[in-house]
């Protein structure tokens, strides 16, 4: 018996079961030249997108973690900001968060066989979340860090601030209450791009599932609407 599997690297292959004793599956690698997920055209190949979400309450930040790494994040690194209501918690209970975290990250995979490896980023203030950030951009050539905001802070569109076709989008959602005006203000001389995402203010749970869908679908189909955009302006 057959199954396809997805490995750590991305790559797809096809596994031949071998047993199941003692309620382990054993199983061989087959075919694996044949079907590699890594042969994508460019422009089909998933876009690399960062989640720095503000850390929430549990139950909430589990389902946020889950949501991500079904819509192929690539990061996901919790933010203890100003209003996070999880951040007080005991530095004991973080060990038990992140294999929990991790836990969720590969089911979310199995059961969505994302070809992303969701990398987790152990929770982080928010200065040594610029730090990371700092030390991602320098691994790409046209970084994009955007700001998902409460208040319409600069009129932009996000199929504008794609147009530049980022190699890695960073998404900044803060927690309940989102994040302090100091925090904003930190984001803005980073260099992200605040935007508003239509009338009406989600929750945070919403919030980034909702970012990441838009700007998996918008890169994903760059190559139908960025032509067009390129005709209208000359």
């Amino acid at each position: 018996m057959f199954f396809n599997v997805c490995l750590p690297g991305g790559t797809a292959a096809k596994v031949r079961i071998l047993s199941t004793d003692s309620d382990v599956l054993t199983g061989e690698c087959q075919g694996m030249d044949s079907v590699q997920a890594n042969f994508q055209p460019a422009a089909q190949r998933p876009p690399v997108i960062a989640l720095f979400q503000g850390l929430t309450k549990g139950q909430k930040m589990d389902l946020i973690i889950r949501q991500a790494a079904e819509a192929e994040a690539a990061f996901i690194v919790p933010a203890i900001s100003e209003y996070s209501s999880g951040g007080t918690e005991s530095a004991g209970k973080l060990p038990v968060k992140m294999k929990r975290w991790e836990r969720i990250i590969r089911e979310a995979r199995q059961q969505s066989g994302s070809s992303v490896e969701t990398k987790l980023v152990p929770p982080c203030g928010i200065e040594d979340l610029f730090v990371f950030w700092d030390s991602l951009k320098k691994e790409y050539n046209n970084p994009l860090g955007i700001l998902f905001h409460q208040e319409p802070l600069e009129k932009a569109s996000l199929h504008g601030y794609l147009g530049s076709s980022p190699d890695i989008t960073a998404l900044a959602v803060g927690p309940e209450g989102g994040f302090s005006p100091k925090e904003l203000s930190l984001f803005l001389a980073a260099g992200f791009k605040p935007l508003l995402m239509g009338n009406s203010v989600l929750r945070t749970e919403t919030a980034a599932l909702y970012g990441i869908a838009a700007v998996r679908t918008i890169l994903l189909e760059s190559e139908n609407w960025i032509p067009l955009r390129k005709e209208s302006d000359s």
